[in-house]
């Protein structure tokens, strides 16, 4: 019988291993995890309150329409668009301060976001490969941006 129990001291030992590893996981997972964590489902309840006190820098599409609403016609395929999507965040220039001018973005970048052509995009979705549809031109060479389909130069 003796034989039966000459490794049990490896048994006890891989044991007690997996108790001290399973022992520093739980307190090191008490130190990382904030005491909020899980207060709203998997949510850190204190991340509501600290988003709610940052600043505001988008303004929404309804206060550029409310100076600029003739900008975009109707019929443009860009009019569901947001304007803060392409021209940056605009919170102080509607509260106020014109002297901040919106970003004019370098159009061959900002619409080759959308419009390059890669694997996945839908068939309806207008699409170019830039090199054989303007070679190094830009895209307001032809097209106005905020109406582009209309509107060709």
């Amino acid at each position: 019988m003796g034989d039966r129990f000459r490794h049990s001291a490896h048994v006890l030992r891989v044991t007690g291993l997996f108790a001290v590893g399973f022992l520093v996981f739980v307190v090191v997972r008490s130190r990382l995890i904030p005491s909020d964590f899980g207060a709203f489902g998997f949510y850190r309840g204190g991340a509501l309150a600290e988003i709610s006190a940052l600043p505001v820098v988008h303004a929404g599409k309804s206060a550029c329409l409310d100076c600029h609403g003739d900008t975009v016609p109707d019929k443009s395929v860009h009019k569901p668009l947001s304007c803060e999507g392409c021209h940056g965040p605009m919170a102080a220039h509607a509260s106020g301060k014109f002297e901040i001018k919106s970003h004019t973005p370098e159009p061959r970048t900002l619409c080759l976001t959308c419009h390059a052509k890669v694997s996945g995009k839908p068939d309806w979705f207008k699409t170019i490969v830039a090199a054989d549809h303007f070679g190094d031109g830009l895209c307001v060479d032809c097209h106005t941006p905020h109406n582009p389909k209309i509107d060709v130069k």
